[in-house]
């Protein structure tokens, strides 16, 4: 099991446009359209199981949230900093 990050350590490694939210790190993406989130929301969902680590997907009308965090550890770890750094690669921002 990952070990719990600092909020030190959180608020340094946290990857631009991410905040945190309590146990959990969260970004919200913007779109020109539905589909276009469905499908960022699909590549997301790849990835989770590529990382065996499976973030909360909330898809809206022109925006998807992402909220990362790590259950078995009760709040931020690596993993999740390392799943929102991957996200962001996949997204080309």
């Amino acid at each position: 099991m990952a070990d719990l990050l600092s909020d030190e350590e959180i608020e340094a490694q946290c990857p631009d446009d991410w905040s945190r939210d309590g146990d959990e790190i969260v970004r919200t993406y913007e779109f020109d359209d539905y589909l276009r989130g469905v499908n960022f929301a699909q590549m997301v969902g790849e990835i989770a199981e590529s990382q065996f680590h499976h973030p909360e997907i909330v898809i809206r009308y022109e925006e998807v949230e992402i909220r990362l965090t790590s259950h078995e550890a009760g709040g931020i770890t690596e993993d999740d900093i390392e799943m929102a750094e991957l996200i962001e690669s996949e997204r080309g921002e």
